[in-house]
Order: structure tokens, then sequence, then C-alpha cells
């Protein structure tokens, strides 16, 4: 077995492998199971997955997580370990066993492209197969969609808030866990991140790689002058100080004698970093330091504990810094850590349902969602509909199939390629809509048919004393 061939029930997510993936459910999925299963319910229905609710201050959502989403259905199975351990928790007939012991994801999946701005109500996923099939995937299809929505959400926020200046994501250390750490990387990318200080995830994703020192660093040299000089000679054509150790400017004065000896050499400081303080008059009061010393081309990069708004409040002070890393606050999502997201029967075998519990009522029946555009290419408007409706004229089908029979219709794209499509789509919302605060709300209607047939769904689940 080649380290790019999997074992039988792994789900590989990038470089990380998750041995007996089958198991990577709430055990609901399971005795659900069991139950159609034993009672021969087994015909085609469509689960449909998407958030009820934004969360307080988010006017779009940008979804991210369907490669892996996909690639866990194409590696569903029951190893004869993860059966093993079925059978010791005494719940299972073994003849229910030796059904999951063939059970593979057989089903269809259509879905919205990865990069894509969404909203409440709007199906990210659908998916349509075997009902015993399509409840296992359940809990791993929302957990796969769910965090690098979240993170893509909340750093999409951050590449707007810097207009244009790069966001770098810093915060591997504090996301919580190695696979989500290589997630965060891969979803801030995704929403317009340019750089990652994640060294695995250039790697596996191909993201550029960037870092400068730790405080640590340059704390172990006797002088602050000694480990910048030090440092300057490891990397003479990458050297970016960072100046907050002790005093920042009397170290910003430091970092421009060392320039002058990288100059004398054929070389030039790259730039400094800042990593606390008030960063816009810090930044203001560098940069004077740099030009006077004739440094102008040095770049100024922020970072600690950064989130959009202050990147927002320097942006927009006029602070003279030409990148922004960003670690804990975007890649944990800290203000809007979960979605309301959920994962919905809406048919089975040909009978369209829903659900009418107060605050979780669902739609019913497969969807689509048309977008429309004005004639600048901005986007005015979507409507959420029944699957097989037409959809305004001129407008944009959104769910595309992207998998038959449980096989990929067509390779993942390349995360770049999804990267220029997130930048696109998100420039093209309404400049009301991209606001980080008092946003405006993005039109959302509900097609006429699709809310004659909730209205007739709902009205047959009534009791009779209730419909008169």
């Amino acid at each position: 077995m080649t380290a790019h061939t999997p074992a039988p029930g792994t789900f590989r997510s990038g470089p990380l492998a998750l041995g007996d993936a089958a198991l990577f459910t709430d055990l609901y999925q399971i005795t659900m199971a069991a139950s159609y299963w034993r009672e021969a319910m087994n015909a085609r229905a469509t689960f449909s997955l998407f958030a009820r609710h934004l969360p307080a201050r988010r006017a779009f959502l940008v979804t991210a997580g369907l490669e892996d989403a996909l690639e866990f259905l194409r590696a569903l199975r029951f190893t004869p370990a993860a059966l093993r351990y079925l059978a010791s928790l005494d719940m299972f007939e073994p003849a229910f066993l030796e059904f999951l012991a063939g059970v593979r994801f057989t089903g269809d999946v259509r879905a919205v492209a990865e990069g894509t701005p969404v909203f409440a109500d709007e199906p990210l996923v659908e998916v349509t197969g075997p009902i015993i099939e399509a409840q296992l995937v359940e809990t791993a299809v929302l957990n796969c969609l769910h965090v690098q929505t979240v993170i893509a959400s909340k750093a999409a926020r951050c590449v707007l808030a810097a207009s244009g200046r790069p966001i770098v994501d810093f915060g591997l250390r504090r996301t919580h866990g190695t696979d989500a750490g290589m997630k965060a990387a891969r979803a801030t990318y995704l929403a317009g991140a340019t750089l990652s200080s994640n060294v695995l995830a250039g790697s596996t994703y191909g993201i550029t790689p960037t870092g400068t020192m730790a405080h640590s660093f340059v704390s172990a040299f006797p002088e602050e002058i000694d480990a910048f000089r030090a440092f300057a000679r490891a990397f003479p054509d990458r050297t970016v100080l960072l100046l907050d150790t002790y005093d920042t400017l009397a170290a910003a004065h430091k970092a421009v004698a060392v320039a002058g000896e990288l100059a004398a050499a054929g070389h030039r400081l790259a730039g400094v970093r800042l990593d606390s303080g008030d960063l816009v008059a810090l930044s203001r009061e560098v940069r004077a330091v740099l030009d006077a010393g004739g440094c102008p081309d040095a770049r100024i990069f922020a970072s600690g504990g950064l989130d959009e708004e202050e990147i927002e409040r320097c942006v927009e002070a006029g602070a003279p810094i030409d990148a922004f890393g960003v670690g804990t606050r975007m890649d944990v999502s800290a203000d809007a850590p979960y979605l309301d997201m959920a994962y919905k029967l809406v048919r089975y075998d040909g009978r369209d349902v829903l659900k009418t519990s107060p605050g979780k009522v669902t739609w019913a029946g497969p969807k689509q969602v048309f977008r429309e555009r004005d004639r600048g290419g901005r986007l005015t408007g979507d409507t959420l509909a029944l699957a097989d409706e037409t959809g305004p004229p001129g407008a944009e089908a959104l769910l595309a199939p992207v998998m038959h029979g449980g096989e990929l219709l067509a390779p993942h794209p390349p995360l770049a390629a999804v990267r220029a499509h997130c930048l696109a789509q998100v420039a093209a919302l309404p400049a009301a809509v991209r606001r980080l605060s008092d946003a405006g709300t993005f039109p959302v209607r509900y097609s006429d048919r699709l809310s004659s047939h909730q209205r007739a769904l709902e009205d047959q689940l009534r009791s009779p004393a209730e419909r008169r």
C-alpha cells in the first residue's frame, strides 16, 4: 500500500488520514440505519444541507469543504475492524452488520461550487441515494462543510477589510487540532488570503508559506541588533525584522542600521513586523524612521490579535501597513465559531417531506437556487425554488451535479481556481452586503411553486381541528 493509496475505509483529507472513517459519525445514524434495514426501508431519499440563519453581523457565507465531503463519500465502507467494534457494543443484529459490510455510497450529489457566497435556507449540498447510505453520511458531510464554511466566511471579511492589502494566515498554533489547522489554511486561502505560516499547507495545497521570527529569537541574543544581524546573515534577501520585543522605535533604528549593512553586501531589507501596541500610530512612526534611513521600499507587516474590525480601523486611518498577519480570530472565527447548519430529509420514496417544529421549519423537496445579475455583473438577488423549476430568465442555477452513482463527475477544481472564483463572486455582491457592519440584506425570494407546495404539505400535517 503506497502513501498515496489509503487503506480501504480510510478518508484522506490532504495529508491527514482517518482510518475506519465510517465510524466518524453519531451513533444515532447507525441506529436509524439499523431500524431502516429491519423495516426494509431503503428507497431513495434526498437530504438538503443548509444554514437556517446567518450569524450576527454576517451578511453572507462563503461555502467551502465540498472537496473533503465528496472524498468522504467515495471512501465510505465499514472495515472488518469497524464491524467488530460495532458488534462489541451488543446493539446490532449480526445480519445488519453483514449488510453494513457491503455498504458503499452509490448516490448522487448536487452542490454549490466552493467559494460561492450563499445565504440562509439555500442548500449548499443535496445528497440523494438509498436512505441508509444518505443517512449514514450526515455527520461527516456536515462536519466537512461546516468548519470550512465558517472559516472561509470569516476570512472573506478580513480580506474585504484589508482593501487589497495581503492577508496572511497566521493561526495554525491555535486552531483546534491538526485537521482544523489544515482546513483553516485551505479555507482562508480559498477566501482570498495570500500566504500561510503553515508549511504543511504549502506542501499539500501549494499555498506559499511565509514567516519571520519570534520574540524568543530576539531575546536569545545578548543584544537585539545581534539577533537582527544573525537573521540577516541567514536570509539576506528575505530579512523581515520583528520590532516590538523591547522598544519598537529603538528597534526600527537598529533595523535601519542592519539595512545599511545589507545594502553594502548587495542586498536590501525586505521589511519589519509590528506585533503589538497601537498599530496605526506605530506604523506611522516606524515608516518615518525607515524612510529617513533610506529604506523606502522596506514593507511594514502587522500582526497580533487582528480581526476584520482592527484591520478596517488601520486601513481607514491610512496606516502605512503593507500586509496583515491574521491568526487566532480568523482561524477559529472567534466571533461566530459555528453555524446553525442542518442536513435534513426533504424527500423519501417520491414523497416530499418537511419539519414544522418552531424555529426549525424546513423547506420540502429537492431545491435549486437561481441567482440573477444586472448587466454589469453585479449580483441582484436569489430565488429558492423546487429543483425542477426553470427559474427567472437568464438566472444561474447554483446547484450542479458533482457526483453520480458514487463517482465524481469531474476532477476537483484546483484550489487556485476556487480562490479566483471566490474573489470574483464576493466582489460581485452589492456594496452594502459587503460592509462589515450594518450590512445590507441580500434579496432571497421563495418561488411561488415552492411556497404553495410548502403550504399544502403543512396543511396536510395539521389535525382536522387545526384545519378548521
